[in-house]
This record gives C-alpha cells, structure tokens and sequence, in this order.
C-alpha cells in the first residue's frame, strides 16, 4: 500500500530534495520497448512527484535530468531526449503557473539545441514571477563541470583585482556555483537501485541524507516520495555533533546561546 501523506511531520520537511531520475531506460527494456518508451513515460513520474513537493510545501526540487556525460549516448536517444524535454516544457508552463511554481535550470546551456534553449529560456521568463515550489532542472550538467566553471570564474577574478585569494572562503566559492540562489539539498533520493551519486551536486550534498530506492523511475510516484521524505525523518542530522549535544539544542530555550 505504500506511505501515507498523513504520516508525515510538516514541521520537519527537507527545504531541499534533489532526486537522480534512474531507470527509464531499463524499464523499457524491461517491457521489450525502446529506451526513449522510458523516457517518455518518466515525464508522468516528473509530473506526479513536482505535483507531491508542491502539495506538501516543499521549497525546492532539483531533477537530474540530463547530465553531460549523457551526451555521449546514441544519437538518436539524445535527440529524442531533447524534442521530449522541449515539447514537455512547453506543454507544462501552464500547469507551473496554475501551481505557482518556479522553473529554474541549471547546467552548460551552451551544449544544448537552439531550439531547446529558446523554449527553456521562454519558460524562465514565464514562470519567473511564481513564489512557490523552485523546480531545478540540471540539464547538460556535472558537478564536475560546474566546479571547473566556478574555480575559471574565480581566478579570472582574482587576476582582475576583483577578489584577494586570502579573502576567499567556503561561502565565497558557494556564490560562483550554480547553486548559488538555492539552498543546499537536505534529501537526495536516487531511483533503480544504484548507490552512487554520478557527479551531481557533489558540493551541495556533503551533508545530505541519501535515500536509494530500486523503483525505476517511470514506476516512481506519491507514494515512494513519502517513503523517503518518512526515512529521511527517521534519521539524526548531527552535522558532526554529537546525538547528546543535538538533543541539546533541540530543548534549549529559544534565544539562548
């Protein structure tokens, strides 16, 4: 029967959930059909799942969809990906709007299609007023590239006088990230029963909670975004403290030190 809604603890939802949507392809396969068979029904799972973080008030989401090293597959399974993502998008930015969500993309916007790039860049402007759920979509992204990018961005100041290296700090190189509007993901689930995090947010998740399912991810719906968000209260965020010093902090009187 799976989670319930109704078991969960609104006052202790993750801000933050990024999820690595694995499986579509498998599923196919599993079914006797094409890959892109997956794909294409993966989007309901994007759908269902945008539609549960938003319900419960999730304040960000943050979907692996595409990563660089994707562009590697056969031809025609990454064209098929990229006329899926552009005709989803744009039969989607009305639902966005209706639910008062915010599309935002991360990742090489360089690497993909015009075609592509106008229709998200439409999408951004369309939905850049909603104040709701911010749904993240990493496209033609690695957490390797976006590193590389940042320590480019960084020296090149540095060398222009706008930065002194002994100033740089932790939340210096945060603000060069792709990230940097966003908070940190406090749940990261991975779907289809691989346990590796596959160059995605390597930076941002050093303190996440990661949850691994073998759902594939066409088969992922409500119900299992329940049975993570329910694991991941289960669990003691100490942040290297220890479980007597959080326990601490969780009864001191507000406003002491």
């Amino acid at each position: 029967m799976g989670a319930s809604r109704e078991n969960i603890d609104l006052k202790r939802l993750p801000r933050h959930i990024a999820i690595i949507m694995d499986g579509n392809g498998r599923w196919a396969q599993e079914k006797g059909q094409d890959r892109l068979f997956g794909h294409f029904h993966g989007v309901e799972s994007v759908r269902d799942i945008v539609e549960g973080c938003a319900e419960l008030g999730i304040g960000y989401l943050t979907l692996y969809a595409f990563s660089t090293e994707n562009w590697d597959r056969p031809a025609y399974e990454v064209t098929g990906l990229m006329e899926l993502l552009v005709d989803t998008i744009r039969k989607e930015v009305e639902t966005l709007n209706k639910n008062n969500i915010r599309l935002h993309v991360i990742g090489d916007m360089k690497m993909l299609p015009d075609y592509a790039q106008a229709e998200l860049g439409e999408a951004l402007e369309l939905t850049a007023s909603n104040t709701g759920l911010n749904l993240v979509m990493a496209l033609s992204y690695s957490s390797r590239w976006e590193l590389t990018e940042a320590v480019r961005n960084l020296a090149r100041d540095v060398r222009e006088g706008r930065l002194e290296p002994d100033a740089i700090t932790q939340d210096t190189l945060h603000q060069y990230l792709s990230t940097r509007d966003f908070p940190d993901p406090e749940l990261m689930i991975r779907t289809s029963g691989e346990y590796r995090i596959s160059n995605f947010l390597l930076y941002q998740l050093a303190y996440a909670e990661l949850y691994f399912t073998n759902v594939r991810w066409p088969d992922f719906r409500k119900k299992d975004l329940y049975e993570a968000i329910l694991d991941f209260q289960g669990r003691e965020r100490r942040f290297g403290k220890t479980s007597a010093q959080i326990q601490q902090d969780l009864t001191a009187p507000e406003g002491t030190f």
